[in-house]
């Protein structure tokens, strides 16, 4: 089953007259980069005390402007040497910004660090003496700005207690900058070591090794670990991973970008972001460690085989900074070491550009917290979140008021509205509600006389129903309520559905809404529902007159379940389903098909339906235009409390998906010529699977293409029309049902029984012991295994690089291979 994903908006690009950034009125601002800028040069601004610094950076220099006048130039060269060859070499890779510093990240794998004087308005260029005769390339790099009087990272440091809560001046000499925080560079070479130092010193106050691997917790590598029984145990199961490793990791495999942001919050910790060269993406999250206190001093523990001179070695390491590394991905939950309740990462999805080569964040008057990106078509647009949503959610969230509690909601796309059954709790008297429910039935009479007169003049809480016409506003306001249709006392709604149906009068097709009702008067009243038909106004404009009741029908039971089927309309009436023509002013009937029990749910594709009895499973049917009948196909013969139904199309396949009360999902399908369908009786079993909750709804949505679906599109397959199940369910939690190829499948099964012994379980429990089906004691042959547990196979991309290597070579494939799979499957299903 695949996880939830979040709800995205699209993100809509729009001009802005200006892009600078320094805001009106006020002091010039440093425009530093986002969270993962591009790697292309950067133009920004330094600040000074009374003017603005602008600083246009090229490949071997960079020009200091004062408004639009130069008042410096410099040129960049290597650092190892004058040469010619190496000006040429020695370009300008990427740029990150922390005032008054600038860094330069040199072609040669070098950097560079420009430092900015407010006094003369002068920038100058230095090499940083650690970096000055270093063999060592340099792959990414970045500066951190810890903000505030309290910067974050001082509270980690081993002489944290020091601390007197005023901050240190950046610049001794000048007095300006106190309170302005700290600032740290960080770097990853070539070989994976991320480093830490601080900037202007330059002293290496935190490092790990082979930062590249994504392992699941960093700590300083000059500080002792534990030896844990159970992880040297894990080193030795996964020992040949490393050979394994060499044979299939490129040599080429390094850190390319590299990126650390803490947000503005009393209790807000940073994130470290990395991105490999082959797309992968770490995301670190730090904490303080708390540790023994006859706990080693750092002198203690460096060993004489470090590569880093301990003279550059601050004494007050970073010795309690931890990283635990997060999962980007928006199914995943994310587990505090400490037991605080951490900052989630909301991923938003924009796959209508394509690729995108450049990106940073952009904030002024013109553009309030947006951001400017590059296509790889060339194409540069400034773009917004829309502000009416509230991002601080595992989704973003816009909670639209309607004072009442909805029940089902349709949409209808030619005039981009939405009818929903609400209802509404109302107070009245006994003896108003007596005279309403005479009115309507003047058949059943109610005894009054039997009533104490006291009792008559109590109030009661009754539920009314109705169905309300919503319309988005354009411009992002509240949505608007364009007509309500209000049901009768005692009536409530079961199903609302925007059909069309073809005018046998006028020879055309109408879309109307069809409105299902029930009567809920007791025991003692025989079942019965109507069925409402409105059109819609042509002129939206006019919200009086937007809907017009054009039929109205009383039946025997209650309507639960509406559709069109090739112009004509199905009804579910009880156990019967009725299929009528339309014809302008009547619905005549011409076809019907007696169910068991109660119709709970009706599916068409084509012309075949999918009938839901709430005792008896699912029946899979056919219309025949010609001789005007209804005619069974198959059924499951087991005893199933359906719930929802549904078709699941994978190209010319088609399956039948079932939810019951058991919290269960079963996919069956139609197989008339194998010898277990009972000469074509009986639908067989596909899969089935634990879903965990109650599944009420299933909506089929198309799957959007990706590069192996357009492969193999133009060698003729017919796997190019797919189509995923988005579901909901009774506790609040959505999740999505889509198809496989059975290359794709086999891979990614093998690899999910490799993780449930591979990856630790919450609580211990077993992952495929969870997904079995329940069938509560009720006589169950159980079903094929033919469905992958994404939830579980997010896992593999948080496991560490050796890890991942090892388990894919024990399943006969490679770690680009599964990840390729992994990354199709969710830009498939990427309408979330």
């Amino acid at each position: 089953m695949a996880a939830a994903a979040a709800a995205t908006s699209p993100l809509i690009g729009e001009r802005a007259p200006d892009v600078g950034g320094a805001d009106e009125g006020g002091p010039p601002r440093t425009r530093n980069k986002g969270a993962l800028d591009d790697r292309s040069p950067d133009i920004g601004g330094v600040a000074a005390t009374t003017v603005s610094i602008r600083r246009p950076i090229f490949a071997h220099g960079a020009r200091i402007l004062d408004g639009s006048y130069m008042t410096q130039e410099l040129n960049f060269g290597g650092h190892n040497s004058d040469s010619t060859t190496n000006l040429e070499l020695s370009a300008v890779a990427s740029v990150s910004i922390a005032d008054p510093y600038v860094l330069l990240k040199m072609t040669d794998g070098s950097i560079q660090l420009l430092v900015g004087d407010p006094s003369a308005c002068t920038v100058s260029v230095n090499v940083p003496p650690i970096f000055a005769n270093s063999t060592k390339s340099i792959s990414a790099c970045t500066l951190y700005h810890d903000k505030g009087p309290e910067p974050w990272l001082r509270k980690t440091s081993t002489d944290a207690w020091l601390s007197t809560g005023i901050a240190e001046p950046i610049d001794g000499s000048d007095g300006s900058y106190h309170d302005q925080g700290d600032v740290y560079c960080l770097l990853c070479y070539e070989n994976g070591r991320l480093d830490i130092f601080d900037v202007p010193t330059f002293k290496c106050v935190f490092s790990v090794e082979n930062f590249i691997s994504g392992k699941t917790h960093l700590v300083d590598a000059y500080i002792p670990e534990p030896t844990i029984s159970t992880q040297v145990n894990k080193e030795k199961m996964f020992e040949g991973a490393k050979v394994q490793a060499k044979k299939e990791t490129p040599e080429n495999m390094k850190i390319v970008e590299l990126a650390m942001q803490r947000w503005s919050s009393e209790y807000s910790q940073p994130f470290l972001f990395a991105i490999l060269n082959d797309g992968t993406m770490l995301c670190y999250h730090a904490y303080i460690y708390e540790g023994p206190e006859n706990a080693p001093k750092v002198e203690d523990v460096v060993s004489p085989h470090n590569v880093i001179d301990i003279s550059y070695m601050s004494s007050s390491r970073l010795r309690n900074l931890r990283f635990i590394r997060v999962a980007l991905d928006i199914t995943a939950r994310e587990e505090s070491p400490d037991c605080v309740t951490r900052p989630r990462i909301t991923v938003f999805k924009n796959l209508c550009d394509g690729s995108i080569v450049a990106f940073t964040v952009l904030h002024n008057v013109n553009c309030n917290h947006g951001l400017i990106y590059v296509t790889s078509q060339g194409y540069l647009k400034i773009c917004q979140l829309p502000s009416v949503f509230n991002y601080d959610n595992y989704w973003p969230v816009r909670k639209v008021p309607l004072r009442g509690t909805p029940h089902q909601v349709t949409y209808f796309a030619e005039k981009n509205l939405y009818p929903l059954i609400i209802s509404v709790p109302v107070v009245k008297p006994l003896n108003q509600i007596l005279s309403s429910l005479a009115d309507q039935d003047m058949g059943h009479q109610t005894d009054r006389e039997s009533v104490n007169s006291d009792d008559l003049q109590k109030f009661y809480i009754v539920d009314e129903f109705e169905v309300r016409i919503l319309e988005p506003e354009k411009s992002g306001g509240c949505w608007e309520t364009r007509a309500t249709i209000p049901m009768q006392t005692s009536e409530n709604a079961l199903t609302a559905r925007v059909v069309t149906l073809f005018n046998t009068t006028t020879r055309e097709n109408e879309s109307l809404l069809a409105i299902g009702t029930a009567y809920v008067q007791g025991e003692d009243v025989a079942a019965r529902g109507r069925v409402l038909l409105y059109s819609f106004s042509k002129n939206s404009e006019n919200s009086q007159n937007l809907v017009l009741e054009v039929y109205s029908k009383e039946l025997k039971g209650a309507v639960s379940a509406l559709a069109s089927l090739q112009g004509h309309l199905l009804i579910a009436s009880g156990p019967k389903i009725t299929l009528h023509k339309w014809t302008g002013s009547e619905l005549n009937g011409v076809a019907f098909y007696d169910a068991p029990l109660h119709v709970v749910s009706l599916n068409i594709v084509k012309n075949f339906i999918l009938l839901g009895d709430i005792h008896k499973s699912i029946y899979f049917l056919n219309w025949k235009e010609q001789g005007a009948q209804l005619s069974l196909l198959a059924k499951d013969f087991g005893i199933v409390d359906c719930y929802a139904t549904e078709f699941l199309i994978d190209g010319s396949t088609l399956s039948l998906v079932v939810s019951d009360d058991q919290k269960n999902i079963q996919i069956f399908y139609y197989a008339p010529k194998m010898l277990e369908s009972w000469k074509g009786q009986k639908l067989l079993c596909r899969a089935e699977f634990h879903a965990g909750a109650h599944v009420t709804k299933f909506l089929r949505l198309q799957m959007l293409p990706t590069s192996a679906d357009r492969t193999t599109a133009a060698t003729g397959s017919d796997k190019t029309n797919r189509f995923a199940l988005l579901f909901s369910t009774l506790d609040g939690s959505i999740g999505c049902i889509a198809p496989l190829d059975e290359l794709t499948f086999r891979r990614l099964q093998t690899l999910q029984r490799k993780l449930v012994d591979a990856v630790p379980h919450v609580c211990g429990l077993n992952p495929r012991s969870f997904r079995q089906f329940r069938a509560n004691g009720k006589a169950h042959r159980p079903g094929p295994d033919n469905m992958v547990d994404c939830e579980l196979l997010s896992h593999y991309e948080m496991l560490p690089l050796d890890e991942q290597l090892e388990i894919s070579h024990q399943i006969g494939t490679t770690r680009a291979q599964i990840l390729s799979n992994l990354n199709d499957l969710s830009l498939g299903t990427s309408f979330l």
